[in-house]
């Protein structure tokens, strides 16, 4: 029997045979016999209520590849280098690897002490029900909110498009993205509800492929680290490992969220309880493994990378690092091939996500919220008895609507931000909730109790987790501020850019620009890739006592800051004109004015007299609500692919017109 914390029992009154009587004149009346029958608020039996499809088929080893197949998604194979850039240092880097696994198992060992007490499917929604009980579909409500709305698993089903297009060497669009990833969700709808047997064995066996490839990673990584491979110095990086680390909490902070996402999934089992044997014995076993598992394979995976590439080759990798490792050592055959892996990995991301969503939203279903064709509908495991079809719709629907709905470069940046900050709102409500319940219900059973001062560390980081969105960037604007479509924000120091957005009606570019503190002489610009979620760096600017003295595109050599922008005669007399090739056979020219610098074609033959970029230094312009005086560029469209190489030479005339040397 459910705790009375979980479960309301209403008294149904069912007469029994022997009860039936008739009402004779002058007979006494018997006493009516009733049966106790326990009826949850969507009117379900506690057998209906805890129906799992297939029963209790999920053991140890399932629950704990359940664990592992979910937090191993693309993470691994991309936020070690933008993690190394933002702290500095390969030591600084490792630990915070071991940082993200110690916070993560504090939060483990609290939904351990939930789940060993309310071992029921729903995961956090139970445990907020167990709490906070008025007013009453307070906790379900919201939980339903965020666990519908931003519960979808989008980004997985494109960036398996996005990499399956790239492994066969065909061109990228928009709706040959859209329409894989649309494949994707459909097919893994299907997969769980008519054949869950099925689905589950192919969780566990990409699940399986996953640790392989994590495995051989490792294990080349130990054969690089003993010298005997063509890698020059592989021990280089862990000489003096913490020299030029940041020192900017900020820097930490972020790498620390980043490292926090990698490791997300640890809680998947607490999901689908009812579907697990001996679920209170099998939770202890299967979180503490499959958590220990990813940790050690993320932190030896690291090493790997660190082994076969130099640092600065890791921070200009972008979000491919592994891709970076299999070309060092295998060749440019492997990189490509690596395509194909993480496809593989965000496929059975999107699998084991999608399994336990559909159980989220089924336990919904049971609380009784008036919805659409009745509760017991949505709540069943309609219509083959093995697997909740209508939880799976109620997870496809969002899903289909992120996919094809807004603009993937505008979108994806915006929806990685919404989808995290409330949970973080849940677990901060999860964990005060733990202490509630020690103080009120201590005499609830609890077969796994966890050390206080870990919850309290667990509690302490949840908070900064909520403050840190509202402590103001460094920038002044963040990564998205509302722009019309044709303006592209730039927020100047005397030495650098820091951010930069570039957007028109139907798409948007995102770029990160900065100078770390710790190596003042090395600007690098950054665009950003929405399907990853992370930054490929596009371009670098070496300068010598702010003079800038050297030029690298998309990670390339570097070449004289002289030869790639030149200085050339302009149109009148006086003016000052920089002269450039984007890489792709477009040459430009920039033209300074006192009040601005326009672009121009400086090809052969093109008679355009408009420009085709203006960088207004000082005009003030409206954004959404308010007055901006930040300088802003404004770019035609017809230039848009270039717009890399523009920002690029930007910076450069720019620093040159502010530090005086422009003649």
């Amino acid at each position: 029997m459910m705790p009375g914390s979980l479960w309301t029992r209403f008294r149904k009154t069912e007469p029994s045979d022997e009860a039936s009587f008739d009402h004779d004149v002058g007979e006494k009346q018997p006493k009516q016999e009733v049966t106790l029958v326990d009826v949850g608020p969507g009117g379900l039996s506690f057998e209906e209520d805890t129906a799992g499809g297939l029963g209790r088929h999920l053991g140890v080893t399932s629950c704990t590849l359940l664990i592992v197949g979910r937090i191993i998604g693309t993470g691994i194979f991309s936020t070690p280098s933008s993690i190394l850039s933002g702290v500095g240092s390969v030591g600084a880097s490792l630990m915070l690897w071991v940082l993200g696994f110690a916070l993560s198992f504090c939060g483990l060992f609290i939904w351990l002490e939930f789940g060993t007490m309310y071992p029921r499917s729903g995961g956090e929604k139970v445990y907020l029900e167990a709490v906070y009980r008025r007013p009453k579909y307070l906790a379900t409500v919201i939980f339903a909110a965020n666990a519908i709305l931003l519960g979808f698993t989008a980004s997985g089903c494109i960036v398996f498009a996005s990499n399956i297009l790239i492994s066969a060497g065909e061109v990228a669009t928009n709706w040959s993205e859209r329409g894989i990833a649309l494949g994707v969700i459909t097919f893994v709808t299907l997969l769980h509800a008519f054949t869950p047997r099925t689905g589950v064995y192919l969780m566990n066996l990409l699940t399986v492929f996953k640790l392989i490839i994590l495995i051989f990673i490792v294990i080349t990584g130990w054969v690089v680290l003993s010298g005997k491979t063509h890698i020059t110095n592989p021990q280089a990086n862990f000489v003096n490992a913490f020299a030029g680390s940041s020192h900017s909490g900020g820097d930490y902070a972020t790498a620390t969220f980043k490292v926090l996402y990698a490791y997300a999934g640890w809680s998947n089992v607490n999901y689908v309880l009812n579907n697990v044997r001996n679920p209170v014995r099998t939770l202890k076993i299967a979180g503490p493994l499959g958590l220990g598992i990813c940790a050690a394979l993320y932190i030896l995976a690291n090493v790997a990378y660190f082994s076969a590439a130099t640092k600065a080759q890791i921070e200009s990798s972008g979000v491919t690092v592994a891709a970076l490792f299999f070309k060092n050592v295998f060749g440019t055959a492997a990189e490509r091939a690596l395509s194909v892996f993480v496809a593989l990995s965000a496929l059975g991301n999107v699998i084991t996500s999608t399994f336990a969503a559909a159980r989220v939203n089924q336990e919904l279903a049971k609380e009784g919220i008036p919805l659409p064709f009745g509760n017991k509908f949505w709540a069943s495991n309609w219509p083959t008895g093995k697997a909740p079809l209508p939880g799976l719709v109620i997870h496809l629907i969002p899903s289909v609507i992120v996919i094809l709905g807004p603009p993937m470069n505008v979108a994806y940046p915006f929806i990685l931000d919404v989808e995290g900050y409330p949970s973080q709102i849940i677990s901060f409500f999860v964990v005060i909730g733990l202490f509630w319940l020690r103080w009120k219900r201590p005499d609830i059973h609890r077969p796994f109790k966890v050390w206080w001062p870990l919850a309290v560390f667990y509690l302490v980081v949840a908070v900064a987790l909520m403050v840190a969105p509202f402590v103001p960037p460094s920038n002044g604007v963040g990564d998205t501020p509302p722009l019309p479509y044709y303006l592209c924000i730039l927020t100047f120091t005397t030495a650098y850019l820091l951010n930069t957005t570039v957007s028109n009606e139907t798409d948007a570019i995102y770029y990160d620009i900065q100078t770390p503190e710790w190596e003042p002489h090395l600007t690098t610009v950054r665009r950003l890739d929405p399907r990853m979620g992370m930054y490929e760096l596009t371009g670098s600017i070496r300068s010598d006592a702010d003079k800038p003295v050297a030029v690298s595109l998309y990670g390339g050599e570097f070449e004289p800051e002289g030869q790639w922008i030149k200085k050339v005669d302009g149109t009148k007399p006086g003016e000052s004109r920089w002269q450039f090739d984007d890489g792709e056979g477009n040459i430009f020219a920039w033209t300074v004015t006192d009040k601005q610098l326009e672009l121009h074609s400086a090809e052969e033959g093109v008679k355009i007299k408009r420009p085709l970029a203006t960088f207004h230094q000082h005009k003030r312009h409206l954004l959404v609500g308010m007055i901006s005086q930040y300088a802003y560029l404004e770019i035609d469209n017809s230039v848009i692919d270039s717009v890399d190489a523009i920002i690029v030479s930007l910076l450069i005339v720019e620093r040159k017109r502010r530090s005086g040397m422009l003649a």
